[in-house]
């Protein structure tokens, strides 16, 4: 047998240094050159990442104390920006990726560091001295080997950024809380298996990570995170969450990888966007969670123990991605088909018999049309089950979450009718396309409920005082009616986002729509509107109006100080008697037009 030679370790360079760089400290502290060391006080920025260091350079913790000697050569040209007059104390040191162990106790001499970066290195412990550096503000410590924080780093009161991620951290102590200028904070990738209480103190957090550790229960003040815009909270050991309404402006919370057992109470959630629950033991989506849920446009919540969905789950009517996959459903409610919004439905690995495999393998808009098609079909059976009787059963309104009766001529609605309605929670009222002189005192049955009235294309003349009971409104459809004028008790309908009161005899907008200060979109075209009140007792109260129709009406001016209406996403003002703005700048669209009227504020206006 020949044995092949062995050959010589090659030595390649790589920038002046060995690829094999031995991490001694005299050779480490050759890295601190007088070039950066003179950088480094002109701009009070080091850089010393990636260098194969195994210990810091003794002289970047005395770096502000150094004295760099002049050239002996005079040069009267030379510029003075070294002298140490003008040198900077170091604010921003950065060790990141390199094999460093240890910090030095004397990292407390750098009184003036803001940023700090010592990510991806072999750190097993922090000095007591990190906690003398008081003005520090982004500290990152991922990718290390620490299992504990000394209790002097809780004096770091002034830290907006930290990163304790991928070390072995077992625990947090309570002080924790301390550090309460805090808006980012990642500790995932740890040991922990619980969280002190006092994390409720950290209330400016926007963003919070929490995942891939042992946690098994949140402490109960995390809901005191009021300013918390994205909680990870996934791949952890938790068996159930907190009510979760006191975080109003968080949009984003990732749970997947639990033992969830349940879904939490999101009631007060009113900025969540998206919910990513996979991975856990859920066994039901409840009626309640439809009803709080429905600015939703992502659930994910794949691989539970769903057995079915709830009637009303077509309330979450901006979810734009569903994903079911994997749970233990064998039938659908039929107003999945009402989810117009719907991109992305995942329902692969369920028990659905009714359902042919190909179309569930057929992709979004194959399965959104079966259920529409499906849906259109059983209406059809139960318009003809009801022309019996004229009005839909308890069971039809329990199921639907709906009281529709459009188009069918009639002028008056029994009692009994609301009655059920309520009993059964309805949330939609339509009798549209009918032959009301009035609407209905009697739909205050379902006031608890109701958040849809639609009545237009009438001959409704009159709304009664008491529809200001249904105080969960939000949409009022009374367009194409024979209205003048609105109750002013109306004004209590704070929860009003969309009213409609086009094609009607209004020659003014009615004064309790000023009061509806949630009130997102007013249609009042084709009306005979003479002037727009833009003070701030008026249209300028409704502070989030994105949409004002006015169109068709007997505007003769446009006030100029609408122009500061910034909010506004559509402007309609075409068809009026005005003559500024002129049909051009019309045409231009909504910000145009504002634009234009901006332009037209007098100079002293205030």
């Amino acid at each position: 047998m020949t044995h092949r030679a062995t050959p010589n370790k090659s030595r390649i360079k790589v920038g002046n240094k060995s690829l094999f760089h031995l991490q001694d400290k005299k050779t480490d502290d050759k890295e601190l050159s007088i070039g950066l060391i003179k950088s480094a006080k002109r701009t009070g920025q080091l850089a010393l990442c990636n260098r194969g260091l195994g210990f810091v350079p003794e002289n970047v913790w005395k770096i502000n104390e150094l004295v760099l000697e002049d050239t002996k050569d005079v040069d009267l040209a030379r510029s003075d920006l070294n002298n140490w007059w003008n040198s900077e104390p170091l604010k921003s040191l950065d060790l990141s990726s390199n094999a460093i162990s240890a910090i030095s106790p004397n990292v407390k001499l750098l009184q003036s560091l803001v940023t700090f970066k010592i990510h991806d290195n072999a750190l097993k412990m922090l000095p007591p001295e990190i906690g003398d550096l008081t003005l520090l503000s982004n500290l990152s410590l991922n990718h290390n080997k620490l299992t504990e924080l000394p209790k002097e780093f809780y004096k770091l009161i002034e830290l907006r950024w930290l990163n304790l991620s991928h070390n072995e951290i077992r625990a947090i102590e309570p002080d924790f809380g301390d550090l309460v200028m805090l808006t980012f904070l990642d500790l995932s990738h740890n040991n922990l298996i619980g969280l002190p209480p006092g994390m409720g103190y950290l209330v400016r957090l926007i963003e919070l990570n929490l995942s891939y550790n042992q946690i098994q229960e949140l402490p109960p003040d995390i809901v005191n995170l009021r300013g918390l815009k994205k909680m990870n909270i996934s791949n952890n050991s938790l068996k159930r969450l907190p009510a979760l309404g006191e975080l109003r402006k968080m949009e984003i919370l990732d749970a997947n990888h639990n033992d969830i057992e349940e879904l939490p109470d999101f009631y007060g959630c009113t900025a969540l966007k998206e919910l990513y629950l996979a991975n856990n033991y859920i066994k039901e989506i409840t009626e309640e969670f439809c009803d709080q849920m429905q600015h939703l446009s992502v659930l994910n919540i794949r691989d539970n123990k769903l057995e079915k969905l709830p009637d009303n789950i077509s309330l979450l009517q901006k979810l734009k991605r569903l994903d079911l996959t994997n749970n233990s459903l064998n039938k659908l409610p039929r107003n999945l088909g009402l989810m117009s919004q719907l991109q992305s439905l995942n329902m692969e690995g369920n028990r659905l018999s009714c359902i042919r495999q190909d179309v569930l393998r057929g992709g979004t808009d194959r399965m959104m049309k079966f259920l529409r098609d499906r849906m259109a079909q059983e209406i059809v059976e139960e318009t003809t089950r009801e022309r019996d009787s004229e009005w839909p059963d308890k069971y039809t309104l329990k199921k639907s979450q709906a009281l529709m009766v459009p188009g069918r001529n009639i002028a008056t609605v029994p009692d009994n009718v609301f009655k059920l309605a309520a009993e059964a929670e309805v949330h939609i009222v339509d009798i549209s396309k009918n032959m009301l002189t009035t609407v209905p005192i009697e739909v205050c049955h379902v006031r608890e409920t109701l958040s849809q009235l639609i009545l237009f294309s009438n001959n409704i003349s009159s709304v009664p005082p008491e529809l200001s009971r249904c105080e969960r409104l939000q949409y009022l459809d009374l367009g194409k009616n024979c209205l003048s004028d609105l109750p002013s008790e109306l004004r209590a309908l704070k929860t009003m986002r969309e009213l409609v009161i086009s094609n009607n005899r209004f020659a003014k907008i009615p004064r309790c729509v000023y009061n509806m200060e949630k009130l997102e979109i007013l249609l009042a075209s084709d009306n005979q509107i003479e002037e727009l009140n833009v003070s701030s007792d008026a249209l300028g109260n409704l502070q989030q109006l994105a949409v004002l129709d006015v169109a068709n009406n007997n505007i003769a001016s446009v006030p100029p100080e609408l122009g500061k209406f910034t909010q506004l996403r559509s402007l309609e003002l075409m068809g009026n008697c005005f003559r500024q703005p002129r049909h051009a700048i019309l045409a231009k669209g909504t910000a145009s037009v504002l634009s234009y009227l901006r332009d037209r504020i007098p100079a002293n206006h205030n």
